[in-house]
């Protein structure tokens, strides 16, 4: 049994192929990075554009060996939501024209969901029951992951998420886009404590995030300073990552006291960050307990992460032969 999965929910364009049996057979991404760094984050209309020029190509070139033969595969899976309409259009319009074309079934895939099950590519993965860290750009939540499908909602940002909180600082900072990673990167020459930040939310009871009053904290220090010296730069972000770190594993550590489970998956673009991951391996051995993280290249969008999502799909019969082109910009996993 071999899957197609296809992602086009923001700004990279991965094509991935997963078989039951060899597992992983192929994973590539096209990245729109340096065409949205100028703009200092995403714009839709260009992302959706390059969707349409990278998608035919990705494709096309995986398959243009006989060892990787298209009519070999079972069906498409696709990412219908959450994210950028524009995107999602593109990457639904494509793979329920190319299944037509091949008489196999799509499968529509939440986002959010393949991020929280890409961990189960790895050789050391969880089982259900366990808790779910997804931080990204646009996601910030703590979700209880009852078994494949069934998701309970414990907490989640009340205003922006942490990778959004990451990008405007950056930017403020005058780096590069995506944030996360060149906030992190810069960090490391800055001084410890050299500045405080607030830690929002950090002493509430419940399991919520707040980043906006860091994020406007941060920019009013910054505005202040008249000389952004790559010194100040490193000790301004060094602050700012360890609030941000320092929040999201009081709170996962919080939400492994209230269930009582000291299994952990963290998730998403912000889960490469290398403080949190520090940070979290510490913390959850007081509960002796275990943290999952996806290897590097599955924290951030790829096709990998949606064909192993529609494989589990699959099985369970969730297919749709009707070739509707479907797109869920705010899909969630979970009830509320």
């Amino acid at each position: 049994m071999r899957i197609l999965g296809i992602e086009t929910s923001c700004d990279e364009t991965g094509i991935a192929v997963y078989d039951d049996y060899y597992g992983l057979m192929i994973n590539k991404v096209c990245s729109q990075i340096k065409i949205h760094n100028k703009y200092g984050g995403i714009v839709p209309e260009i992302a959706s554009r390059e969707h349409v020029s990278n998608i035919f190509y990705l494709v096309k070139n995986i398959f243009k060996n006989n060892k990787n033969d298209i009519k070999n595969i079972d069906a498409i899976a696709y990412t219908a939501g959450p994210g950028l309409v524009g995107p999602l259009l593109v990457g639904s319009a494509f793979s329920n024209a190319l299944a037509y074309s091949l008489n196999i079934p799509t499968i529509i895939i939440n986002h959010m969901e393949a991020h929280l099950l890409s961990v189960m590519m790895e050789d050391r993965c969880p089982v259900f029951p366990f808790l779910t860290l997804l931080v990204s750009g646009k996601h910030t939540e703590i979700v209880y992951a009852h078994s494949l499908g069934k998701y309970s909602l414990l907490g989640k940002s009340i205003d922006d998420a942490a990778g959004e909180a990451f990008d405007k600082i950056s930017k403020k900072l005058n780096l590069n886009y995506p944030g996360g990673p060149e906030i992190s990167k810069i960090s490391k020459f800055g001084i410890l404590n050299k500045y405080i930040f607030p830690k929002p939310m950090l002493k509430k009871n419940n399991l919520d995030f707040s980043f906006s009053g860091l994020k406007t904290s941060v920019i009013n220090f910054i505005n202040r300073k008249k000389n952004l010296n790559f010194q100040f730069k490193a000790d301004v972000a060094k602050a700012f990552e360890q609030s941000i770190t320092d929040v999201l594993v009081s709170k996962c550590e919080k939400a492994i006291q209230q269930k009582k489970i000291n299994r952990l998956v963290v998730s998403g673009g912000v889960s490469a960050n290398q403080e949190l991951r520090k940070k979290l391996n510490i913390m959850i051995k007081k509960y002796q307990g275990k943290v999952f993280f996806s290897r590097q290249e599955f924290c951030t969008d790829n096709g990998a992460m949606i064909a192993y999502a529609g494989m589990l799909k699959f099985k369970q019969n969730k297919i749709d032969n009707n070739f509707n082109i479907q797109v869920f910009p705010k899909w969630k996993i979970y009830h509320e």
